[in-house]
């Protein structure tokens, strides 16, 4: 017997490996990270908002992969909008669809396994919250 999923299933599953390959490079992780910190509508200056502070980057380099790779599918998918001149980043009209998950990760931190805490200072910062409270 097949079972064929409906449209809202294929719907789920598209908006989810949507967000997944959004967030599966750390230039875009770092961008939904910073912009989390920003209030709607509040602009965000780039590279800087895309930087790992715990990498040492190649700024040029990372200007360019922003350029043509990074923002254009943030974009696209709605979590981002993006300037060029100068390079610049806010929220996209979906951004709380990828800004949930991280949110989610960050009020978590206390229960992630330490490999993916130790190092990431805002995951740091989270779980030591959440301890002292």
């Amino acid at each position: 017997m097949v079972h064929r999923q409906g449209e809202e299933g294929s719907d789920l599953v598209e908006r989810w490996d949507r967000v997944f390959r959004c967030v599966s490079a750390e230039p875009r992780r770092q961008i939904i990270v910073s912009l989390l910190d920003a209030a709607p509508g509040e602009v965000l200056s780039l590279p800087d908002a895309a930087i790992n502070p715990n990498l040492s980057v190649d700024i040029d380099s990372l200007r360019v992969e922003l350029y043509h790779q990074h923002l254009p599918l943030l974009a696209e998918n709605g979590f981002v909008e993006w300037d060029s001149n100068p390079l610049t980043v806010t929220h996209g009209p979906r951004f709380e669809e990828v800004g949930a998950l991280f949110e989610a990760l960050h009020s978590s931190a206390e229960n992630l396994p330490d490999p993916l805490v130790n190092g990431c200072q805002r995951l740091e910062v989270e779980r030591q919250l959440s301890s002292s409270e």
